[in-house]
Formats: structure tokens, sequence, C-alpha cells
């Protein structure tokens, strides 16, 4: 049965979608049972990733350029089977908001056991701190997969 991973940040336009495109190329390689999505908790207007991410992307030979950035539904909660936000602020939203769905919503860092719960937000940076927002997650991504394997 196909599993759905939702990941969240604040504008779905730079750790999310990263995220997204990380975890889907790592877990190709073991388990394509698992399907991945990104939403944003601030997206006032459908908007691709920055230019940034798209570059550092690249450099990991991913593509995501078709990306536009979607404003977080409840729906979206209720499909996933767990959903993973880039901070604590963005988990505390979510169950403040959805408490029904409490169970479900980690940080990644949290779900993944890790001690710093929150992903630095690059938006707005250099291309360097993209690159280092993107070696945190694919970090993160790997535990995620060894863990859910």
């Amino acid at each position: 049965m196909m599993r759905k991973i939702l990941f969240v940040c604040t504008g779905n336009t730079c750790r999310s979608p990263m995220a997204q495109a990380l975890a889907q190329h790592e877990f190709e390689k073991i388990d394509n049972q698992v399907e991945f999505f990104s939403r944003g908790l601030a997206v006032f207007a459908p908007s691709p990733p920055s230019k940034n991410a798209l570059l550092i992307m690249q450099q990991y030979e991913l593509d995501i350029s078709y990306h536009q950035a979607t404003q977080i539904q409840e729906e979206d909660i209720q499909v996933a089977d767990l959903v993973l936000t880039m901070t604590r602020e963005h988990k505390q939203y979510l169950t403040h908001h959805y408490p029904q769905w409490e169970y479900k919503v980690f940080t990644l860092k949290e779900y993944v056991e890790q001690e710093e719960l929150d992903i630095l937000d690059p938006f707005g940076g250099s291309l360097q701190t993209y690159q280092e927002c993107a070696k945190d997650l694919q970090k993160q991504i790997i535990l995620l997969s060894q863990k859910i394997k």
C-alpha cells in the first residue's frame, strides 16, 4: 500500500520542495511505495521554487522546476500518513489548528531522533546557505529512509 509523507515549511519554495525531491530520490533506491508531497503555511499565490533552491537541487541532479508553492489544507494532513515540518514553529501551528491530526505531525529532525529540531530557513540567503540547508536535509532524509524502510 502506498504511504504518503507530507513535508511542510513556511512558503513552500525552499525547504519543503527540496526535502520532497531529496526524499523521492533517496526512496526510489529502496522503496517506491512511498509518495512525497509538500505544502507551505503562508503561500499567498502559486510560485516557483526560489532560484537558489533550483540551483542547489541541480547540483544533486534533481529538477524541481515543475514545483508550484501550495498552501496547506486540512485535506493534505488528512491524506498524509506522516507530516514532517521543518521547524517546531510549523509543528505548533499545525497541531494548534488541526489538533485531531497531532499524532502524525513531527518536525523532520524530531522524527529521526536528532537533538536540534529545526531546519534553518535559507530564504533570501546566499547559495552557500542553501547548500548547507540541502546538506542538512539530505542527512535527515537518509535517516528517515533508514527508519521507515
